[in-house]
């Protein structure tokens, strides 16, 4: 059985709010799971056999902050980031739950930790409209040559930046492009380390916190998901089929993390205010129950059995287990 857990709407830093999620999940049998997932605030390497998050905001424009009431300014560490760094980190428990119970990847544990912050110079940027609206190639650019200029990258790391930009287009909810895309990619260019942005400004303005918890699950698992293993598990290459949209009432269809901002009709308003930009077929679904007569939409950070399966053959993959 998955782990089901509650979203954390404390306003604990990451360390102080994992003892209490340690607690819950050892009352519902999870301690194995739990015991080998820790966070850390600080960059430090880790070995080839841990499942490794990095999480880096970005910058926060004031009237973000007036609307949070300045809670977290001090650490650049907003409420929306929050939670979605405990949505990462929940996901990730969960994968190796689901592994775990089934003896697969036994000795390997998760880290997600926070970064430091990211700016983005404008001298970044080529002298043209991307200096204000930079393009998602553009911010992954800039955002791996800060991590070379860390020498933060340790060759099986996931970094995944929180990017405040709610009117970038071109950006969108944000994304991974080649050759840094999955994690232990050995693309010339890769080094092993993924670079990844959840635009959570856009989620937040134009949609709500559940899609902003879903979308930074859903940019992590693309690091960790390889389209060989995709297709193997679900018929199809493409990440966001192995997501689900299941109409839990007669007018309300609830969607999980990979078929965020895929799941309902190609158009403004469907589901999430935008459409996403990837590729998807609602009939190659792991379940999609259709959004005729839907009304109402809601969404689970819970992580489809094909997304668990698919990620953790993929990590099998690379780990060699």
């Amino acid at each position: 059985m998955v782990l089901s857990l509650p979203t954390r709407l404390s306003s604990a830093t990451p360390s102080d709010s994992s003892v209490s999620r340690r607690e819950l999940l050892a009352s519902f049998g999870g301690a194995a799971a739990v015991s080998r997932t820790r966070l850390s605030a600080d960059e430090r390497a880790v070995g080839d056999e841990s499942l490794h998050v990095r999480v880096y905001p970005g910058p926060v424009p004031l009237g973000a902050w007036i609307r949070y009431g300045f809670d977290g300014m001090r650490r650049d560490w907003p409420p929306p980031f929050r939670d979605a760094l405990a949505a990462v980190e929940d996901a990730l428990i969960r994968i190796l739950a689901y592994a775990h119970e089934r003896s697969r990847l036994e000795g390997v544990d998760a880290r997600v930790e926070r970064g430091d912050p990211v700016r983005f110079p404008l001298s970044a940027a080529p002298p043209s409209s991307e200096a204000v609206v930079p393009e998602l190639e553009t911010v992954l650019s800039v955002f791996r040559d800060r991590l070379r200029d860390r020498n933060v990258l340790t060759g099986s790391a996931c970094h995944l930046l929180f990017c405040w930009a709610p009117f970038n287009y071109r950006v969108g909810y944000g994304g991974t492009l080649s050759p840094n895309a999955v994690v232990g990619d050995e693309a010339e260019d890769s080094a092993g380390d993924a670079g990844t942005v959840a635009n959570l400004g856009a989620t937040e303005f134009w949609d709500s916190r559940a899609v902003t918890r879903n979308m930074a699950i859903h940019e992590t698992v693309h690091t960790l998901l390889d389209s060989d293993v995709v297709a193997e598990v679900g018929g199809s290459r493409c990440d966001h089929d192995l997501g689900t949209a299941v109409q839990i009432d007669d007018a309300t269809l609830e969607v999980s993390p990979m078929a965020t901002a895929y799941a309902g009709p190609d158009g403004v308003g469907g589901g999430t205010r935008f459409h996403g930009r990837g590729c998807y077929d609602h009939d190659r679904f792991h379940r999609h129950d259709g959004y005729e007569d839907v009304d109402r939409w809601a969404y689970t950070t819970e992580l489809s059995e094909a997304t668990l399966e698919a990620v953790t053959r993929t990590l099998e993959w690379r780990i060699g287990r």
